[in-house]
């Protein structure tokens, strides 16, 4: 898999926006791209599961991998528009307390995590 399309808000935050299936064939890809991003300054990320049909434990490693990496170099990743079988995982795994779902990816960072 390719890089996951991104763009940046207008107020510096970048979002990923990932399609289709985030497994264990795709997982890497993701993990290696939002640690590239933070590499390079961005520490403010946003992963908008809105295209993501499936997540597996791999597609949460990477997120959480994400997550930790941001949060190392001060910054923060959060999610926004897990669809249902994305919700049905974080919410299975605990790890809807760690990833907060937001509505709306342009808003992410509009509130407090």
């Amino acid at each position: 898999m390719a890089d996951c399309p991104t763009r940046t808000t207008d107020s510096g935050v970048v979002v990923l926006r990932p399609e289709g299936r985030l497994n264990m064939v795709v997982a890497p890809d993701l993990r290696e791209q939002l640690h590239d991003l933070v590499r390079s300054g961005s520490t403010r990320l946003v992963v908008d599961l809105s295209a993501v049909d499936t997540m597996d434990a791999s597609g949460l490693g990477a997120l959480i991998s994400g997550l930790k990496a941001a949060r190392q170099a001060g910054g923060d990743l959060r999610i926004a528009s897990p669809g249902e079988q994305a919700t049905a995982v974080l919410e299975l795994t605990n790890l809807n307390r760690v990833l907060k779902a937001y509505e709306s990816a342009d808003n992410a960072f509009d509130e407090p995590a």
